[in-house]
């Protein structure tokens, strides 16, 4: 039994150090999930100028019904600033100069000369105690992602808001690029062209990342991450 439990409490650290890794769950809102959908119907009769068919004369081209395709631009621009600073002094000073003889007499000869006694003798203490904190820091972060990419409407809630869906997987010198987007939309922010800027997606969930030998050597192995995990300092 012994063996057993020294054999697993290393996987259970490790599990505590992949904890450290960011990840991004693309499943849709709740209020998303729980909307129902809209029902489609003909706003127009068949043969209209304006109708909604394969290749009507006049018609709006931006993305309209499920599975239909808009452009998303992103461009995400992150910048802060923070700088704290905190100083903290404490001083504190105590004297404690009790009698080294007593006169439980009512005489005041008594009492004066029990007095020079306890000057003479000058027994007692003094504690002097100070402390200082000074700290100060500055953060500075600036991060631009710009790029483009398709995604599907995969779901038209009864608002008319649209919910959609995005994937682009590239392959470069063997190492694999993958971004997902995720969000809700209002038609009426779908541009004429048919793209909309992710400044006007809700719940926006983007995601870059990038799979392959560059990935996985810069990566720090399960080792260094379970002592991270574990240690104190």
């Amino acid at each position: 039994m012994r063996r057993k439990l020294i054999f697993i409490a290393p996987f259970a650290f490790l599990g505590c150090a992949g904890a450290f890794d960011p990840q991004i769950n693309f499943k849709p809102p709740e209020y998303v999930q729980q909307t129902p959908s809209r029902e489609e119907s003909e706003s127009s009769a068949l043969g209209s100028l304006f109708g909604r068919g394969d290749n009507p004369l006049f018609s709006d081209r931006k993305a309209m019904k499920i599975n239909d395709v808009v452009t998303v631009l992103i461009d995400e621009r992150l910048q802060s600033s923070s700088s704290s600073n905190r100083q903290l002094n404490r001083s504190q000073n105590s004297q404690f100069s009790p009698g080294a003889f007593t006169y439980a007499g009512t005489s005041d000869n008594g009492k004066k000369v029990t007095k020079g006694l306890n000057n003479g003798v000058g027994f007692g203490f003094q504690t002097n105690s100070t402390s200082e904190f000074d700290g100060g820091g500055t953060a500075t972060r600036n991060e631009n992602f710009t790029t483009t990419i398709s995604a599907r409407i995969i779901k038209v809630m009864q608002n008319g808001n649209y919910f959609i869906e995005g994937r682009r997987e590239i392959m470069v010198d063997e190492e694999k690029q993958i971004i997902q987007i995720s969000g809700v939309v209002r038609p009426d922010d779908i541009a004429q062209n048919n793209t909309i800027g992710s400044a006007y997606i809700a719940d926006a969930k983007i995601s870059y990342r990038s799979e392959g030998a560059i990935k996985q050597n810069s990566k720090q192995g399960w080792g260094t991450r379970l002592l991270n995990a574990i240690s104190p300092f």
